[in-house]
């Protein structure tokens, strides 16, 4: 399998159905996926297929054991980390998405810590009602993730008809 344009990063996710739900969107749409430890749930292989995510195999997961251990490998990589956040000031549809960028999502109990939002080499934020806390993690990664595709062309091919 080919490397994807665009990756997707869960930093430390705490609910097992929204890790399950990103993954499976990873594979149907060929792109990578790096989960950081530690995660709020088990997340071996064997419980992730024991929870019905039967989609594994066809996902390129890479895990990272830490925040550090993501973060070496990202500065070997060279990939820009694109952080979700309710606090950043630019728009996701505002921004210019380039080939090989990661975007990050935090957890969903707390965000990322501010070593995260220092971290990262911009910070975007779906625009939403004010009083209102945040969109549901999997349902923002998949707005942001088809914004970032559209833009970088990178959709998979569509099948060949008969």
């Amino acid at each position: 399998m080919k490397p994807s344009v665009i990756r997707l990063a869960l930093y430390e996710p705490d609910i097992p159905q929204n890790a399950g739900t990103l993954l499976r969107l990873c594979a149907c749409l060929g792109v990578d996926a790096h989960l950081i430890e530690p995660t709020g749930f088990p997340s071996s292989d064997r419980a992730f297929r024991r929870a019905g995510m039967d989609y594994l195999d066809a996902v390129s997961l890479q895990r990272h054991i830490s925040w550090m251990r993501f973060q070496e490998w990202r500065q070997a990589d060279r990939g820009r980390l694109v952080l979700a956040t309710t606090k950043a000031a630019d728009n996701y549809t505002e921004f210019q998405f380039l080939p090989g960028d990661i975007i990050m999502t935090g957890r969903e109990s707390a965000g990322v810590p501010d070593s995260v939002h220092e971290a990262a080499d911009a910070r975007i934020r779906i625009p939403m009602r004010s009083h209102l806390r945040s969109i549901n993690v999997a349902v923002a990664a998949s707005m942001l993730l088809g914004e970032a595709l559209r833009q970088t062309s990178g959709f998979p091919a569509e099948p060949q008809g008969d």
